[in-house]
């Protein structure tokens, strides 16, 4: 196994607030399953996934696709096989 190439500090900043979205998103739409006329958690529901799309679409220009499978985009040439993927580090 290669060890992976040394990243920015930024690509771990961002990748990290990513996943503090994306938990908010979860913990949301897990309170949102027992209260959905909950008019308020919606509205913060949506404005999370808005903020997770953006910093998704930031990280994948900057960095490489995060999702593979048409989830994610890649620059020319293809960035799929570039170490480290997020989830190694």
């Amino acid at each position: 196994m290669t060890t992976p190439k040394p990243m920015p500090p930024e690509y771990y900043e961002l990748l990290e607030e990513i996943q503090a979205v994306d938990f908010v998103i979860v913990e949301l739409n897990l309170y949102l399953d027992t209260h959905p006329q909950d008019y308020e958690a919606i509205k913060q529901y949506n404005s999370y996934t808005y903020e997770s799309k953006k910093l998704k679409k930031h990280f994948e220009k900057q960095f490489g696709p995060l999702m593979h499978f048409g989830r994610g985009y890649s620059n020319y040439p293809w960035q799929w096989d570039d170490q480290p993927w997020p989830w190694q580090v």
